[in-house]
């Protein structure tokens, strides 16, 4: 990434008019776009600008809104067949299955962001949610251009935090005293948080490698401020054996955060009141009802569940942990996920040799991500065999500078 890190620094990002490939449009007639299937990278590029979110952050056409979903799915093999190697499609484990099925590589967040920093395609169409189309253009080249099919697909954790309210924040920590603070932000941040991490001598985590990087920040300093997932910060720090008394929690909406100075001072762990509005969603109660019902299953959670949900579980860890386990685990067993339910559903299909179900009897969807659909996605692949780049994430120049050194800290580390 370093090299990619100083590229990122010298290129102008934020400018929505810089040159990309223009895709040449196949042929379409007036019924709609119509695409023709090509060869891998057949289609003819020329170096100049295109149209860009800038003057394409519209609402979805009726064409597509209103079509009925197999034609869409028809028109967006078409178009994906168009576009071969000049689009490379990433989707994130939680989407649907008629978006997955799309997919050149499927991941979560920080593992789609590499495969489109190794990708050459100057086109990358992220299926996630928007911190993670933002993690993608500040790894990728100047000449890429990274799109979310639909620009609603947020993260409502990650909009917990904002860069000002983590600014009072840290202005707190420093007037209370107590030692240096040294910043971890989770990947499910916005990039303006990655930056301030980067700025502070802080870095990113992931849920697979919380612990290291926590590690690493006591090692550096007294205090750690953990943003913005408060769960994944508590049960990681547990994990590592701190007590839950050498950790608080900062409210942005409280003024001072809730806390005293002094509760600040004697403060291991700053958790930032941030949370998975998915993970959080299954209950000290779903485990019981499980145990009762199968006494012989076993309960696999995410760490961004609640406290004592993961303490309550036979295992716990990352998407790809979750993955892994499964995978490992005896025929005939019995499990029970934590996690997004369409990412579990598509662990049941893959293992019908164990019985394999949601912990909780409600459908626990992440509604945003589900924001990226078929006829979003067809939209955003058509448009680019007519030479428009629709919903296009652009970091600014100054921000992914200073995120990129964050995203490197944790490599370094990790």
């Amino acid at each position: 990434m370093g090299r990619r890190a100083a590229t990122v620094q010298s290129s102008i990002r934020a400018d929505p008019s810089r040159n990309l490939p223009l895709l040449q449009p196949s042929s379409v007639d007036d019924g709609g776009p119509q695409t023709e299937p090509r060869e891998a990278g057949a289609l003819a590029l020329a170096p100049v600008p295109v149209k860009t979110s800038a003057t394409l952050e519209a609402t979805l056409p009726d064409d597509y809104a209103l079509a009925p979903e197999e034609d869409l799915l028809a028109r967006a093999a078409r178009a994906r067949r168009s576009l071969g190697d000049d689009a490379l499609v990433l989707a994130h484990h939680y989407q649907c299955d008629e978006v997955v099925a799309f997919a050149d590589a499927t991941g979560d967040s920080f593992k789609l962001a590499r495969h489109a920093a190794r990708s050459r395609s100057p086109f990358i169409v992220f299926c996630g949610v928007h911190f993670m189309a933002e993690t993608a253009d500040i790894l990728t080249r100047p000449d890429q251009a990274v799109i979310l099919p639909d620009l609603a697909a947020g993260c409502s954790m990650a909009d917990m935090a904002h860069v000002r309210q983590v600014e009072d924040c840290w202005e707190a920590l420093r007037e209370a005293g107590g030692g240096a603070t040294v910043p971890i932000t989770y990947m499910n941040s916005s990039a303006a948080i990655k930056a301030f991490c980067g700025r502070h001598g802080g870095a990113v985590c992931t849920s697979s490698n919380a612990r290291r990087l926590i590690e690493w920040a006591l090692g550096r300093g007294e205090r750690v401020l953990f943003l913005p997932d408060q769960h994944l910060g508590r049960n990681t720090a547990h994990a590592m054996g701190h007590p839950l008394e050498s950790m608080v929690v900062w409210d942005p909406a409280l003024s001072m955060g809730g806390l005293t100075p002094g509760a600040l001072r004697a403060a291991r762990f700053v958790l930032w009141k941030g949370h998975c509005s998915v993970h959080t969603r299954f209950t000290l109660e779903d485990v019981h009802r499980f145990r009762a019902a199968h006494p012989e299953g076993r309960v696999l959670v995410h760490p961004e569940c609640t406290f004592d949900v993961v303490q309550a579980a036979d295992c716990w860890g990352s998407t790809e942990y979750i993955r892994r386990v499964l995978d490992e685990a005896e025929p005939g067993s019995t499990w029970a996920i934590g996690t997004e339910i369409h990412l579990t559903n598509r662990l049941a299909s893959e293992h019908p040799d164990k019985s394999v179900r949601s912990l909780s009897p409600v459908m626990c969807l992440c509604a945003t991500m589900y924001r990226i659909d078929p006829p979003h996605l067809c939209w955003a692949l058509e448009s680019l065999v007519r030479g428009e780049v629709v919903h296009r994430v652009s970091v600014p120049t100054e921000v992914a500078a200073e995120a990129v050194v964050a995203l490197e800290r944790m490599l370094e580390i990790a």
